[in-house]
């Protein structure tokens, strides 16, 4: 249940220059394993300010227990109070064009989130209002279901709220912290790995997934989240015999398979079947509604940054360099789309009647009309002649789409 943009580009934006603050096969039961606790602090609820003075700090109310079968409850939060990730999110004037890397429609407009904790909403796309939350994380990733929202982004932040964004709670806070006397070397890349895309099928079920293979599941609409392992960890890898020479040879240059990938985005396919995309070509597929998933080959080896189910058994991923492929069988073989772009793509959606809109690197913004018709190429510049990067892009229901990128929010109209 996400009728939002596929912005599962943000690596492209965050880790590194395609990433400013940051940035992947085995059936495989999937494994439970707690949360890490430490002395947490309880999960704060926010309300709107009544005026229009900062609200000085958040509320504080604990977590509800929920039934485990026996099994230790996941502290959910192990910020401390001083923390940013624990901090409330700070009123900007021009947050609506700062970096914004993920939206969702609603039944009322959309909201958009960011960095810094920026989350806004906005009736028609053009003006924003930005809304307080418990958390100045980066805000990468927001999902919708029943009318209810979360939002995942670094520090392990998921946040939940259940009036279209009028008031907000922090389900999940686990900012990286290093135990006494631990190595960063020896320290769990998983803990403290931000949110990448997040997955309802209604208000109880979801699965949020991010950097190093980080999945966790939600059958409780996020009062409770646990840690589960997708992936089975392999043998240890031998060293690689010393190269011979002063040319690589192509043994050299190959990439094996990366023990813990980033997952850069999930998407539904049909009722019960779940995808995964990620870094280094990872492509993963459940048809139990997640309890087990399965690596599948998938022919490019950079990183994809979003899937689209876009009708039937029928997958379209895009990603670095322009990369777009497509499947009619539900991820067992991929073909190629030529899309004419060379500059990544990272966030994208569906249209009425079949149809595919992506957004990328330097206002890059590629459409089709149906399947079996081919993409067109426009770019986007913003009123200060700017071509941003783009991470997401919905359309507006009048024609236009609703953008937003490394410059904010935006509306295009495509010529």
């Amino acid at each position: 249940m996400k009728p939002r943009s596929a912005v599962r580009g943000w690596p492209a934006l965050l880790v590194a220059a395609p990433a400013l603050l940051f940035g992947i096969a085995f059936p495989l039961s999937a494994r439970m394993h707690p949360v890490s606790t430490a002395q947490p602090a309880a999960p704060a609820t926010v309300a709107p300010p009544a005026s229009s003075t900062p609200a000085a700090a958040a509320s504080v109310t604990p977590a509800a227990d929920a039934s485990t079968g026996g099994a230790a409850v996941a502290t959910l939060d192990t910020a401390a109070p001083d923390d940013p990730s624990a901090q409330m999110s700070e009123k900007m004037p021009r947050a609506s064009k700062s970096l914004l890397l993920d939206m969702v429609r609603t039944a009322s407009g959309f909201v958009a989130v960011g960095e810094r904790g920026h989350v806004l909403r906005s009736d028609d796309g053009k003006s924003w209002t930005q809304l307080t939350v418990p958390t100045r994380s980066a805000l990468t990733s927001i999902a919708i279901a029943d009318g209810q929202l979360w939002v995942g982004g670094h520090d392990g932040v998921i946040l939940h709220s259940t009036d279209g964004g009028e008031s907000w709670k922090a389900q999940r806070r686990d900012p990286f912290r290093l135990a006494e006397g631990e190595s960063a070397a020896d320290h769990d890349p998983r803990q403290g790995a931000p949110i990448l895309d997040l997955w309802f099928r209604d208000a109880s079920n979801g699965i949020a997934v991010g950097a190093h293979s980080l999945m966790l599941v939600t059958t409780d609409g996020g009062s409770t989240w646990t840690e589960t392992e997708a992936i089975a960890s392999g043998p240890a890898k031998t060293e690689a015999a010393p190269m011979k020479g002063d040319l690589f040879s192509a043994a050299d240059l190959e990439l094996e398979d990366e023990a813990d990938p980033h997952f850069n985005a999930i998407t539904p396919l049909g009722e019960h079947t779940l995808i995964i995309v990620g870094e280094r070509g990872t492509l993963l597929r459940s048809t139990d509604d997640g309890a087990t998933w399965k690596r599948l080959p998938f022919p490019y080896k950079g990183s994809m940054f979003g899937v689209l189910a876009t009708g039937g058994n029928r997958l379209l991923a895009y990603g670095l360099r322009g990369n777009v492929y497509e499947s009619a069988d539900g991820g067992d073989s991929w073909n190629k789309v030529d899309t004419q772009a060379s500059v990544s793509l990272m966030g994208g959606s569906l249209l009425e009647g079949g149809g595919v809109v992506l957004a990328g690197a330097n206002g890059t913004v590629l459409r089709r009309a149906a399947a079996d018709k081919p993409f067109t190429i426009s770019t986007f510049h913003n009123a200060a002649g700017e071509t941003p990067a783009l991470a997401g892009i919905l359309p507006d229901g009048r024609g236009d789409f609703v953008i937003v990128g490394d410059k904010g929010a935006d509306s295009y109209h495509p010529q």
